[in-house]
């Protein structure tokens, strides 16, 4: 059932406010003051008030004057005037100052006030609707110039390594420099993939629609050892696997690829350099129509104050590895599209713990 509208009508004669109120208390959820405390404490125990009605002369303060009050303490809520008497000036003043949206002659009549109601309710849903397209358009010029920043940085930086790299052997002939540029060519090349790929999936996250399926945890563990496998023996870290699934699980199987894959990828980069027993362990339990992933690793860990931020598109918390600053913002965002959340715990220099928790569909 649809909640009703809440309408505040605010009159110093009592015999208006008993009319209103019955008037249109079937259709609407009405609150009534007879001066101007009254009428802040029916606000402040219901912000949500969509439209208030006031009588324009009040004792000790107009109808103008809470209204402009009230502009800067509730500003969503959308302001009638009610006057008996011509003082046209002000009100028109009050109109073009923005302290009200309109006004009704009194004695009104239920015509009046229907009319009034409707187009007031009106416009706060175009205002609302307004305020919400700001926000957006606020957060895609913040992402744009974020965006424009990492083109420079991150395109151009391998851009540049690979362009000094082919200087270097257009002027050597010895073989031994020659697979050290293109050693340092390929490292280039393997940070803009990077980029690229995880701009791929930044975009098919933020468009993309979700493709429910079963999803065998075994199979996407298999999946994870042989992806990093090579990179765990290379460089010597241990890699460790627990699945627990006992029960079947539904949800689109992209995002949470993407999800454990960044998660582990970074568990990986970021080792302490010199620690001897290096170790990465993935923890999946499904229960009770959830998924749980632990991703843990005792490698560098996460300053307090980085912990909060490394969500953020572009951030990065270290310079121990390069990194294009999407991937965690793409795991949040891969999380949040499947109603889950996520949990970080970390300690400088002791490692870093990934708590994820993902519901079942």
């Amino acid at each position: 059932m649809t909640e009703k509208l809440k309408i505040l009508y605010v009159d110093d004669e009592a015999d208006n406010l008993v009319g209103f109120k019955a008037s249109f208390r079937f259709d609407y959820q009405i609150f009534i003051a007879q001066d101007i405390p009254a009428a802040y404490a029916h606000l402040e125990k219901h912000p949500d008030i969509r439209i208030i009605f006031c009588d324009q002369r009040m004792p000790r303060q107009t109808g103008v004057e809470f209204f402009d009050e009230v502009r800067s303490l509730y500003p969503s809520a959308v302001r009638i005037l009610l006057t008996a008497y011509t003082d046209v000036e002000s009100v028109i003043d009050a109109i073009n100052r923005g302290h009200i949206f309109r006004f009704v002659k009194k004695p009104w009549t239920e015509i009046d006030i229907i009319s009034a109601i409707e187009e007031a309710n009106k416009f706060h849903i175009s205002n609302s609707m307004l305020a919400v397209k700001h926000d957006e358009l606020q957060r895609a010029y913040s992402e744009l110039d974020k965006f424009a920043y990492s083109v420079s940085h991150d395109i151009r930086g391998p851009l540049s390594g690979i362009m000094g790299a082919i200087n270097l052997a257009q002027d050597t002939d010895d073989p031994v420099e020659m697979k050290e540029v293109l050693s340092m060519m390929k490292k280039s090349l393997k940070t803009l993939d990077m980029y690229i790929v995880n701009m791929h999936e930044y975009y098919s996250l933020q468009r993309g629609e979700l493709k429910i399926k079963k999803i065998d945890f075994v199979t996407i563990a298999g999946t994870l050892k042989d992806i990093f496998g090579m990179t765990a023996e290379v460089n010597n870290i241990s890699f460790q696997v627990d699945i627990d699934q006992n029960e079947p699980f539904f949800n689109d199987e992209a995002p949470i690829m993407l999800i454990l894959n960044n998660l582990i990828s970074n568990a990986f980069k970021y080792q302490e350099e010199g620690n001897a027993n290096k170790i990465v362990k993935l923890k999946i339990e499904i229960k009770n129509g959830s998924a749980t992933f632990e991703i843990s690793d005792n490698g560098i860990g996460i300053l307090r104050n980085h912990i909060n931020e490394i969500f953020n598109l572009f951030y990065r918390a270290t310079s121990q590895s390069s990194g294009s600053g999407f991937g965690l913002y793409n795991v949040k965002s891969a999380i949040l599209k499947l109603n889950g959340h996520i949990e970080v715990n970390s300690v400088l220099h002791q490692g870093t713990t990934f708590r994820v928790i993902i519901p079942g569909k």
